[in-house]
């Protein structure tokens, strides 16, 4: 099983640390598209005017400018650190073992504009680059490619619980097992699609899993370890694309 999980907006800066090598990062077959995206966003921010209304920043943000522009030489940590959004607050890969952190890099690939796929593991700085932003020179559709080659190759079930946007920069290939995950609310017998709690219940879910003793491979493995956390997993076909997952908790 492979679980997709986006980035957040929300980074944490390291102090000190190792500098960025992008040929020790998981999936090299991604290495060329990085490396183009890393150069055109450090051509942006050079003008920091222009940069700003490219990347979407306000006036008060010319430190995430700055920040680009030192990207191979500023510290790096693992990625599960550097993100520090709401679902990876409920993650909490601080209160993981080093067991518990291998299941989740197992198990775990996290979409990116920047990087395209990353294991939670990998060693990046921090930056400033969403999915709907469009870098000159860089075609929108870059990742699909390689990154879609990825999913294929992946080694069971994905589960993809990323974001829409983070869905449409590299979608999951047609015809290959998976399915989109989505959180419902279920009270007095109606439902509701989550929006506030949604990226904490994945979180959660998520370290349920890198927690979980058993095997996660399949879609029933998951649903064993959602019921740990109070969720009901189910599963509908969907005649184009994936098949849908939802969710469903009675509280949150």
């Amino acid at each position: 099983m492979l679980i997709l999980l986006p980035p957040s907006e929300g980074k944490r800066s390291p102090d000190a640390g190792e500098r960025l090598d992008l040929t020790r990062l998981s999936f090299p077959s991604l290495t060329a598209a990085r490396r183009a995206t890393l150069r055109a966003l450090e051509s942006v921010c050079r003008d920091e005017a222009s940069a700003r209304t490219i990347l979407g920043l306000g006036p008060t943000q010319q430190d995430e400018v700055r920040q680009n522009r030192l990207l191979r030489t500023a510290p790096v940590a693992a990625a599960i650190e550097i993100y520090t959004g709401v679902l990876y607050e409920a993650l909490g890969p601080d209160t993981l073992t080093s067991r518990e952190r291998q299941r989740l890099d197992a198990r775990v690939a996290i979409g990116s504009a920047l990087w395209g796929l990353l294991r939670p593991s990998d060693l990046i700085p921090a930056y400033r680059l969403s999915a709907g932003t469009r870098l000159p020179g860089i075609d929108a559709a870059l990742w699909r490619g390689p990154v879609g080659a990825l999913l294929e190759a992946a080694d069971g079930p994905v589960v993809d619980l990323r974001s829409s946007a983070y869905q449409s920069l590299a979608p999951v290939p047609r015809g290959i097992d998976a399915v989109v995950g989505r959180v419902l609310l279920e009270r007095d017998g109606r439902r509701t699609v989550v929006s506030h709690h949604n990226k904490a219940t994945k979180g959660r879910l998520v370290r349920a899993v890198a927690r979980s003793r058993r095997s996660v491979r399949t879609i029933d493995d998951l649903a064993a370890v959602s019921a740990g956390i109070g969720l009901t997993c189910e599963l509908h076909e969907q005649r184009n694309g994936p098949d849908r997952l939802d969710l469903v908790a009675t509280s949150l």
